[in-house]
């Protein structure tokens, strides 16, 4: 009896990924259109309609840092027809809520991490400061009255102004956002001081003259902004917010579709014009495993739980 059950669930199991998809899949971006994890999404969702023969549609759900476009899909039925395009703040989330409607490691099955791109620290044009010390000089003599902005509360943009809160010793003011496009809509009016944008937000504004960028939180310096030094050799190696995005899906989807959906995202992040698009937004192609994935987002849960406690940040 035992082994015919097995066997039924193994026979249902390859039928769900020989069949699927037999109709439209929505692909979530809990943020507002614009930002580049919906620059990730729109890249993404063409090819996988091309490969799967169904349509994929980004769907944007913003709103509380990503955490209701998140619960749409952490409730949705877990058939392979409902994807949530995560980035960081997936990672972030739980390390600064008490209560989440959602676990991340128990309500969502991973897919793929399809790629990762350094933030930025870019302040408007009118700020006096030309370099992270004066910027931290220029906070600590007008406390409270420097902002920077965010995509929402535990996004990449909030936690890495909350880290250079920390480093810096300053009291600057949090001003959260439906999305990084909004904020730095905000910052670009000058209704705020400063943003931590990914490169692919930052650089044409940048180059237009709309913004100053005064660090990135990569490693190293990055091609495009040669003269522009990392936070760590600005002073500030605890501010090494990096912005990643992959798909994830509801617990419980069958193995044989995340399999399926997994093996032709393999496919798109090889294209060359997908590559070409990623790069051209200063962004680093990945492609992983779902098991790679599972553990890259638990150290990233790790990590941010970590910093979150030194910094004892928590949302309202």
């Amino acid at each position: 009896m035992y082994k015919h059950l097995i066997l039924l669930i193994f026979i249902s199991s390859g039928a769900w990924a020989a069949d699927y998809p037999t109709r439209p899949i929505r692909m979530v971006v809990a943020y507002a259109p614009g930002g580049t994890t919906d620059f990730t999404a729109r890249v993404t969702a063409p090819k996988l309609t091309e490969l799967l023969g169904q349509t994929v549609v980004v769907d944007n759900r913003p709103g509380a840092g990503s955490i209701l476009g998140s619960d749409v899909v952490a409730k949705g039925t877990p058939d392979g027809y409902t994807l949530l395009m995560a980035d960081t703040a997936f990672g972030i989330i739980p390390a600064i809520y008490d209560k989440l409607p959602f676990n991340m490691q128990k309500d969502f099955a991973t897919i793929s991490q399809i790629m990762s791109v350094p933030n930025a620290l870019v302040v408007h044009p009118s700020v006096s400061a030309r370099s992270v010390k004066e910027l931290v000089e220029l906070a600590k003599s007008k406390p409270g009255q420097l902002t920077f902005g965010s995509g929402g509360v535990g996004t990449p943009l909030h936690m890495a102004g909350e880290q250079l809160k920390v480093a810096a010793g300053v009291n600057m003011l949090h001003v959260p956002h439906k999305g990084a496009a909004p904020a730095m809509v905000s910052l670009l009016g000058g209704e705020i001081t400063m943003v931590f944008p990914t490169l692919t937000l930052a650089v044409p504004q940048v180059k237009a003259g709309k913004v100053r960028a005064l660090a990135v939180t990569s490693a190293r310096r990055v091609a495009i902004f040669p003269d522009v030094p990392t936070t760590a050799e600005a002073g500030y190696a605890a501010v090494n917010a990096t912005s990643w995005f992959g798909l994830v899906a509801p617990a419980k989807v069958p193995k044989a579709v995340l399999g399926r959906i997994n093996a032709e995202t393999a496919k798109v992040v090889k294209m060359s014009d997908v590559r070409e698009r990623i790069e051209a937004q200063h962004g680093e192609v990945i492609g992983s495993t779902p098991a790679d994935f599972s553990k890259f987002i638990a150290a990233e849960i790790a990590n941010w739980t970590k910093v979150a406690k030194a910094g004892n940040i928590r949302a309202q």
